[in-house]
């Protein structure tokens, strides 16, 4: 099964956003993320996917996700550039 970490963020009303999560259908997760029936903090905000990495087992992806959670820098420079 493949599994996907992913990033989407946001600009809305000039506060930038990301959300980190983990999915095993990228284009489905992001759908219900812009259409309001995605994670709660999500609702309300046009998304766009800023970065994807591919895993072979749910634990890897969500071992990942924990890690990409944690990484401010990482997200910062996502959203920057």
């Amino acid at each position: 099964m493949n599994c996907f970490v992913y990033v989407i963020g946001t600009n809305a009303d000039h506060d930038p956003r990301t959300y980190v999560g983990w999915t095993t259908d990228l284009a489905r997760r992001l759908e219900e993320h812009n259409t309001r029936t995605g994670a709660k903090s999500t609702r309300g905000r046009a998304w766009v996917l800023l970065y994807a990495e591919r895993y072979q087992t749910r634990g890897e992806a969500m071992s990942r996700e924990w890690h990409l959670k944690r990484d401010r820098a990482f997200r910062k420079a996502l959203r920057q550039g």
